[in-house]
């Protein structure tokens, strides 16, 4: 490892300002480059193979874009490791050598790239909310980044009577049921945040018991991270037609994060009236849509595999190639799905290619 040190400062600076150029995208994603280059061998080695270097990447589009399976398959780091970095891990399994790892040397950068973008796409000018967290908290999984994130959503956004409602035996109902009337009751906004399918499990519950929820305006959801074998899967347009319909709260304020382990930055929409809906995130994060095996840019107008451009990524790649299938959309993007058939087989064998480039 290079004795260079990370842009931090500068990295925290840009994720305050309000906006930025393209120019200045690409000239603080090219610093984050060349200083990933010369501290990690093994992306250095993939790039080099990839034929890119310092001197040859000229805009962020030409960083070459690490598979996110490479997360599992060796630790992707810069900085040398120390007692108190946090590492988030990939969900999935329970083989730890099989997880994908995420090294954080500090949470500075990932806490202000989260609230800076939170409180601009979910909180949309309210300062706090009455929290329900639908989701175990970071005791109960301290290597868990979506933990990480709705305890900083807590914290920094929500008012002090905010709570957890998950628990190892599963979702407290009874305590979540008192609380919605109690919001109900008051005529005072209320915020539910969580796992895609511990939105499915309340559905399930509501559905059963006979019950609903009109929650006053200003209410709003958060769903993230899917269904992972956790509950039954429901098609988009049912599950926030559910969630609007039993808990009273319009679809435009049924709002998805997309995000994951190996990012520092999250996605939005703007609701799901109609879905899928458009992803869009803030001006330290890019993306585009790639042909897996080639890393190339798809032409204009297709869809390819999303690989994204983050600059909140300062201790492990900048950039990194997902297995999720993106359609150009004004503004943003459609998320698909998960890549199947040729493009799985390319993310494949861009795994493949990385893992023989970076590996002596």
């Amino acid at each position: 490892m290079n004795n260079v040190a990370p842009p931090v400062a500068e990295l925290l600076e840009f994720i305050a300002q309000d906006g930025c150029t393209d120019e200045q995208f690409d000239q603080l994603a090219l610093r984050l480059f060349a200083y990933q280059y010369g501290a990690s061998a093994p992306y250095r080695s993939f790039c080099q193979r990839r034929g890119a270097t310092v001197r040859n990447v000229k805009t962020w589009s030409d960083i070459p874009a690490v598979p996110i399976d490479a997360f599992k398959a060796m630790e992707l780091r810069c900085e040398p490791p120390r007692p108190d970095e946090r590492v988030f891990m990939t969900s999935g399994t329970t083989r730890a050598d099989m997880r994908g790892r995420h090294f954080h040397p500090h949470l500075d950068v990932y806490d202000l790239s989260m609230t800076r973008n939170f409180d601009k796409r979910v909180m949309r000018g309210t300062p706090r909310l009455p929290m329900g967290i639908l989701f175990p908290d970071e005791i109960a999984m301290p290597n868990s980044s979506l933990a990480h994130y709705l305890a900083l959503a807590k914290s920094a956004f929500g008012t002090e009577d905010s709570r957890y409602f998950m628990s190892p035996q599963g979702i407290d109902l009874d305590g979540l049921w008192r609380r919605l009337e109690e919001a109900e009751r008051r005529g005072e906004p209320y915020a539910l945040l969580g796992a895609s399918f511990s939105f499915v499990h309340v559905i399930d519950a509501l559905r059963k018991e006979g019950r609903a929820f009109r929650l006053p305006p200003g209410s709003r959801i958060l769903d993230t991270g899917g269904y992972k074998g956790q509950s039954r899967e429901l098609p988009l347009d049912t599950f926030y037609s559910e969630l609007s319909d039993l808990l009273g709260v319009p679809r435009t304020l049924c709002i998805n994060m997309y995000g994951m382990t190996e990012l520092s930055t999250q996605f939005y929409d703007d609701g799901n009236a109609v879905v899928p809906s458009v992803k869009s995130g803030p001006h330290w994060i890019r993306s585009r849509l790639v042909d897996p095996a080639t890393g190339r840019t798809v032409p204009a107008g297709e869809r390819g595999i999303l690989a994204h451009c983050d600059l909140g990524n300062f201790n492990s790649v900048n950039t990194i190639l997902t297995e999720d299938v993106g359609l150009p959309a004004d503004g943003g993007f459609l998320l698909l799905g998960r890549a199947e058939g040729a493009q799985a087989k390319g993310c494949s064998l861009a795994v493949e290619e990385f893992i023989r480039s970076a590996t002596p």
